[in-house]
């Protein structure tokens, strides 16, 4: 039986309707910011909780729901990552879970994506979009490779102004699989 993606190469690069859940073994969330004056870079990385994928057609109405867990910011330091996670920052012990809910997919003429969404941190939603920068699509899973630039005070997470940076790159690799 012949699909549309046996006829169109563009298709064999966007998943099959359905829903999918995040394979959190296989997903990453990493990011870099700077400290100290903007002098140094720091980098690392956050757990990919839970989270499901809703593929319809068109694609542009498809949406997502994934949860990071906030008490697994990581950059290898222990005492910052201490202080991250305390009520001057994160406030992990009230805020345990940030979550991103995608509400569309757009395409450009060219086949790249934007995913459209708000991003909940600390209570508070902003809107957030994810550059895709790569994808790849297999029977009944997909891979996204996304960016994005966060402002933390945005979201309320003002403390150390200058000593800490403002704006996170943050960068996430999600597996999806059909359920």
């Amino acid at each position: 039986m012949e699909t549309r993606q046996d006829h169109d190469p563009a298709a064999a690069r966007t998943p099959g309707p359905g829903r999918y859940e995040i394979d959190t073994a296989a997903s990453a969330l990493g990011f870099t910011t700077r400290h100290f004056f903007g002098l140094l870079p720091v980098r690392g990385t956050f757990t990919v909780g839970a989270g499901t994928v809703d593929v319809v057609e068109p694609l542009a109405a498809s949406s997502a729901h994934a949860e990071i867990d906030a008490g697994s910011f990581s950059t290898g330091n222990r005492a910052r990552d201490k202080t991250v996670r305390s009520p001057a920052f994160l406030d992990t012990a009230r805020y345990p879970v940030m979550t991103y809910d995608a509400d569309g997919v757009e395409e450009a003429a060219d086949g790249t994506w934007r995913i459209t969404g708000t991003l909940t941190v600390a209570g508070a939603a902003r809107p957030l979009a994810l550059e895709v920068h790569e994808r790849n699509v297999g029977q009944g899973e997909f891979t996204v490779w996304a960016a994005a630039d966060v402002d933390r005070r945005e979201f309320g997470v003002t403390a150390s102004p200058g000593m800490t940076g403002r704006r996170l790159r943050v960068e996430l690799r999600v597996r999806c699989v059909r359920v």
